[in-house]
């Protein structure tokens, strides 16, 4: 029988050849149901995705995160039995103990979101601009809709069926991260945080983890 049968892990994914097989391999070892939405990649990462075990949904152009999480949700609420959705990002930054703990933690306490914070732990390993960015990110995201997260821009998230329903992103750039916030605080739902910790490696700051790519979200957040 599959890990976790009525979870679906929808990870959005643009050029991750060197290491999209290694993510999908560690979450299916916890979480049977995984899906890719490959973004226009011209790497091929799409098929060593479906090679590792992850059903893949491709877009023929690169969308953007923001799009690529909407066709995951949407596929994943297609599955039969599904009752939890897990956001999780393709680069290697997320943890798949997190990601259990999450899912217990709303199970456990009957919450229909738990959003992982990198700021409720000692072990943040990001750079003194991308932190100051990233509050600014989250006092953005206070006043927009009014939820009091600690970590408004984290990809881990594991998100109930009954919420999943109300997201509907239009925002394809990585202002997303707040417009699930408002989504998710529209309906009402029980909700909470969860320390989880990033692994920024060399890989994943190539990838776009940069100071200025940082000051890229605040930019989508302000005029988008």
């Amino acid at each position: 029988m599959l890990p976790n049968p009525d979870t679906w892990v929808v990870i959005p994914l643009f050029n991750e050849a060197a290491v999209i097989g290694d993510v999908v391999r560690g979450v299916r070892e916890h979480f049977g149901n995984v899906v890719c939405v490959d973004d226009g990649s011209r790497d091929g990462s799409g098929q060593i995705a479906r090679e590792a075990g992850a059903k893949v949904v491709r877009h023929p152009v690169n969308l953007g995160q923001g799009a690529a999480l909407q066709t995951g949700i949407e596929y994943a609420l297609t599955r039969p039995g599904v009752q939890y959705l897990v956001t999780f990002d393709a680069d290697g930054q997320h943890q798949v103990s997190d990601a259990l703990d999450m899912l217990a933690k709303s199970r456990e306490e009957n919450l229909a979101a738990v959003f992982g914070s990198r700021f409720l732990n000692d072990t943040i390993e990001a750079g003194l601009v991308r932190r100051i960015v990233l509050r600014l990110a989250v006092w953005f995201t206070r006043q927009s809709t009014g939820m009091r997260l600690t970590d408004a821009h984290n990809g881990l998230r594991v998100i109930r069926e009954d919420a999943a329903r109300k997201i509907h992103l239009r925002q394809d750039g990585m202002a997303h991260a707040s417009e699930i916030v408002l989504h998710i605080g529209r309906t009402g739902l029980p909700w909470a945080e969860h320390p989880v910790h990033i692994r920024y490696t060399d890989y994943s700051r190539g990838k776009g983890q940069s100071s200025l790519n940082s000051v890229n979200i605040l930019v989508d957040l302000v005029f988008r």
